[in-house]
C-alpha cells in the first residue's frame, strides 16, 4: 500500500500517471472522509477512477458509482466435475448464446415466466421509490435477462479440484445507464447553479438533504436491484442450458453474488459515510466475493479479510491497461486465438478489444490484493460467451 497523500491510499503496483492524477483530483474534494482507497486494478474512468473506493460525508457523486449501476458478478458451483463433460463444448456455448440475448441494444423479444415474476417485484419497488423506469427506457422489462457487451461475459469454468462453476458478469443494462447519465447531468447542472468549483465536471455531486440527492438514492437502489435480478435471471437460463447439456439435474452447491458499481451507507473510522465502490467489491472479513480475470485468464472466488484501511474493499477484476481503440490497433486475431487456446469461444474480430493482453495481469492484481482478500478457489475457463 502506498500513501499518495492524506486522502488517497493506493494498492496498485501498476498505475498509469493519468489514472493517479484523476484519483488525486477526486481526493481533494472537501467531503472525502477518511480517504479514497485505490484498488490494484485501478484505471482511468469517467470523472472517478475505475477501481476506487470513495467515502463521502453528506454528499454523493453519481459518477463515482458509474453508468453501469449495480454491475457485478454471479457464480454457481455445481455438483459436476470437468471430466464428466462431453469433449465438444460448442453445443453448450451455442445454447447459452441462444438463451441469453447478447450485445449492446439486444434484448428479449418476450418476457419469460421467471423474468415476469422478477419484473413484477421490480415494478413494486419502483412504485415505492416514486418513479417509472419506463421514463428512462420504455423497453426496460425486455432488458431483464440480457448480457450486454464489452467486458460482460458468461463462462463455464472449473476450479482447482475440477468442480464446474457457472460464472457471469453484467449490470443494469440500458435502463441503469440512462438513470446514471441523467443524475450525473443533474449534479453537473446543480454545480453550475450553486457556483460550485470542481476539479473535473464529472465529479459533480449532490448534497445530502436535497430532493436531487434522495431522488438519485431511490433510483440508484432500484437499479442495483435490477442488476441483481438481471444476473439471477441469466444464471437461471445458463443453469437450464447446462442441465440439458449434461443430461441431468443441476444442484446449486453454492452461489456467490456481488455488486462492484454501487453505493451503500457504511460506518468507517467512526463515521457514517456514503461509500461508493466503482470497480471494487465489499471485502468485509469472511464475505464471499468474485474477482474475474480477463477472457483467457483465471478468475477467483475469494473471501474478504476486512482490511479497515482499504475500507473493507478489494479489486473487482484485472483492470484495463489498453483502451479499446488502442487494443484494436495493437493486437491481432491470431494473438487472440493464441490467448484463447483450449477455451471454447466465438472466434471473431469483435473481441480484439477484450484480448487478455489489454488488461493488467490478474496474478499481479491478486498479489497486490494480498492484504485485502484470501483466495478460496481459482477458476479456469472452459467456455467463454460474450456480446459483440
Amino acid at each position: 500500500m502506498e500513501k499518495v497523500n492524506n486522502r488517497l491510499l493506493n494498492w496498485a503496483s501498476l498505475l498509469e500517471a493519468d489514472t493517479r492524477t484523476q484519483a488525486e483530483k477526486a481526493s481533494r474534494l472537501p467531503f472525502i472522509f477518511p480517504h479514497i482507497a485505490l484498488m490494484p486494478d485501478a484505471h482511468l474512468g469517467k470523472g472517478a477512477t475505475v477501481g476506487s473506493v470513495i467515502p463521502t460525508l453528506h454528499a454523493i457523486i453519481p459518477a463515482a458509482v458509474g453508468v453501469d449501476i449495480g454491475c457485478g458478478m454471479a457464480a454457481v458451483r455445481t455438483q459436476y466435475h470437468r471430466d464428466e463433460l462431453k469433449h465438444d463444448l460448442a453445443p453448450l456455448r451455442a445454447a447459452i448464446e441462444n438463451a441469453v440475448p447478447l450485445s449492446a441494444g439486444v434484448y428479449n423479444t418476450t418476457v419469460s415466466e421467471t423474468a415476469g415474476k422478477r419484473i413484477g417485484e421490480l415494478k413494486a419497488k419502483a412504485e415505492r421509490a416514486g418513479f417509472d423506469p419506463g421514463h428512462y427506457a420504455g423497453n426496460w422489462e425486455l432488458q431483464l435477462g440480457t448480457l450486454g457487451s464489452g467486458n460482460h461475459f458468461i463462462e463455464v469454468t472449473a476450479d482447482e479440484k475440477g468442480a464446474v462453476w457457472l460464472f457471469l458478469h453484467s449490470g443494469s443494462r440500458g435502463v441503469g445507464n440512462k438513470i446514471a447519465s441523467h443524475h450525473i447531468k443533474v449534479a453537473q447542472e446543480a454545480a453550475k447553479r450553486w457556483w460550485i468549483s470542481l476539479p473535473d465536471p464529472d465529479l459533480a455531486y449532490l448534497p445530502e438533504g436535497t430532493d436531487e440527492f434522495w431522488t438519485y438514492i431511490r433510483q440508484l437502489r432500484w437499479a442495483q436491484d435490477f442488476a441483481l435480478a438481471n444476473r439471477d435471471e441469466m444464471m437461471d437460463r445458463v443453469i437450464a442450458c447446462f442441465g440439458e447439456f449434461v443430461g441431468g439435474e443441476v444442484r446449486e452447491l453454492e452461489r456467490v453474488q456481488c455488486h462492484h458499481n454501487y453505493t451503500e451507507q457504511e460506518e468507517h473510522f467512526g463515521r457514517k459515510v456514503w461509500l461508493s465502490r466503482k470497480g471494487a467489491i465489499n471485502a468485509e472479513k469472511g464475505r464471499p466475493g468474485l474477482i474475474p480475470g480477463s477472457m483467457g485468464d483465471a478468475s477467483y472466488v475469494v473471501a474478504g479479510k476486512g482490511n479497515p484501511v482499504a475500507l473493507n474493499s478489494s479489486p473487482h477484476g484485472a483492470g484495463r491497461q489498453f483502451s479499446r481503440s488502442k487494443a484494436r490497433r495493437t493486437f491481432t486475431r491470431e494473438q487472440l486465438r493464441t490467448a484463447m487456446k483450449g477455451i471454447e469461444y466465438r472466434d471473431t474480430d469483435a473481441f480484439l478489444d477484450e484480448i487478455p493482453q489489454a488488461y493488467k495481469p490478474i496474478d499481479v492484481v491478486m498479489r497486490d490484493a494480498g492484504d485485502l482478500v484470501e483466495i478460496r478457489h481459482t477458476l479456469r475457463q472452459l467456455i467463454n460467451v460474450k456480446g459483440d
